[in-house]
């Protein structure tokens, strides 16, 4: 865990930093030093502290969780937020939680993946055109950010999105919270959002056109793959398989050799 810590931060941090970032590798590094939710900075270092008897040796990353994948990646994927011992303590998005189990297993089965696990930053995994990343990007607790904390870290999701368009076909968003988040996001970015608003569910599907003339963009919804979701069989395995090749397709990614039977 990071021994550097100051009190806070302005709430105003993300706003005032991300639209100065010119890469995705300095947006990464800048949401990483961000300490603008005390409610937030206070439980993702607590998580870090008392840790899971199971992780009991792990120094936790204990920062915000910057996204993951290549910088022209055609399809983004949105989800929520890290998990307080996922990517709160392996420092990347989806990694080392069930919902990370899910979701890399399904990218490895359609190609999207270097490999069906995710267990640590420098494991070797790869996306190919698949970047990953969420409205809010520190542990909330419970799960559940506050609609203040989603604001506050809405530039660093506007800026990556922003970075990402010159490539950006589809977004497959997770979850009726990112559904939600990206709405204002999409709108400042000239998208044109259709009226009445669109409503989120599973295979729900969003095209947005840019009155600019640049190169309208793909919604698709999905549920999110969360321990509950997929214990109680509200997503399957083949479900999110489909709507992340749903999402593969739209953006027209190549194919890629199969990796043999899909689990179950």
């Amino acid at each position: 865990m990071c021994s550097s810590r100051q009190t806070t931060q302005k709430p105003d941090f993300p706003a005032r930093t991300a639209p100065r970032v010119g890469s995705l590798r300095e947006l990464d590094a800048a949401i990483a030093t961000c300490r603008a939710c005390p409610r937030l900075v206070a439980w993702r270092e607590e998580a870090a502290r008392v840790k899971r008897r199971a992780f009991r040796d792990w120094e936790y990353w204990a920062r915000p969780v910057p996204g993951f994948g290549p910088s022209d990646a055609p399809l983004a994927i949105v989800g929520l937020a890290p998990a307080a011992h996922g990517g709160n303590r392996t420092g990347r998005i989806f990694t080392g939680d069930p919902s990370g189990d899910a979701l890399y297993a399904a990218l490895y089965d359609i190609g999207l993946a270097s490999q069906p696990t995710a267990t640590h930053r420098g494991d070797g995994l790869e996306l190919y055109g698949v970047r990953i990343t969420v409205p809010v990007h520190c542990a909330p607790p419970d799960n559940r950010p506050t609609t203040g904390e989603r604001d506050t870290c809405r530039p660093w999701l506007a800026r990556e999105l922003e970075l990402l368009r010159p490539a950006l076909r589809v977004i497959v968003v997770l979850g009726a919270f990112a559904w939600q988040a990206l709405r204002p996001v999409l709108a400042e970015a000239g998208w044109q959002l259709p009226r009445p608003r669109p409503v989120f569910g599973h295979g729900a599907e969003v095209l947005l056109a840019h009155p600019g003339g640049g190169r309208p963009l793909h919604m698709v919804g999905g549920y999110h793959p969360s321990q509950r979701n997929m214990s109680t069989r509200t997503l399957t395995p083949a479900m999110l398989r489909d709507v992340l090749r749903r999402g593969a397709d739209l953006a027209e990614l190549p194919a890629r050799p199969h990796h043999g039977g899909p689990r179950c």
